[in-house]
């Protein structure tokens, strides 16, 4: 049986643990009591199966954002045919709740032109909501205009971090 960076398979073995995984051991070793977050029952391809669950994660934007085109729908509070509508779906990655508004979401245009959202001129807006950790949110956000939209840019908060989407 290979030895990990301490050593420890070996020292495990003769105390009669080898039947625990090699990553657990580590584990208990390393933070330095005997307990461990790792099912002492799981086999060595289920923990294996686990730690890129854990890298993916760590390796996750806080927000995503992802977008696409969409026909306008004309709500009762749009005056004229002339607005270009992007479907929005906001994720929230973080251990924290975010806030979600459609006032924290802008259009920028193939030209490089920001476009602020207009509430309430399409059927199916944004909702504002409060996002806990691992929830998402889909609406439309809409701009005064007929552009062709590059991406979306939510911002958490009126003057937080903003995060990008392209629209598809």
């Amino acid at each position: 049986m290979p030895t990990g960076r301490y050593g420890h398979a070996s020292t495990n073995r003769t105390r009669g643990t080898h039947d625990v995984p090699a990553a657990a051991a580590r584990s208990a070793a390393d933070d330095g009591n005997e307990s461990s977050t790792t099912n002492p029952s799981a086999t060595q391809g289920e923990a294996k199966k686990d730690e890129p669950k854990e890298e993916e994660s760590a390796e996750k934007a806080p927000v995503t954002v992802t977008a696409k085109a969409v026909a306008f729908k004309k709500s009762v509070l749009a005056q004229g045919d002339d607005y270009t509508s992007v479907q929005v779906t906001i994720t929230n990655n973080s251990k924290n709740d975010i806030e979600v508004n459609p006032l924290y979401v802008t259009i920028t245009d193939t030209d490089g032109s920001k476009h602020t959202v207009e509430l309430g001129v399409d059927e199916d807006p944004l909702d504002a909501v409060t996002l806990s950790p691992g929830e998402n949110v889909t609406g439309t956000v809409t701009a005064k205009g007929t552009f062709d939209a590059k991406y979306v840019t939510y911002t958490d908060g009126l003057i937080g971090d903003s995060v990008r989407g392209d629209v598809s």
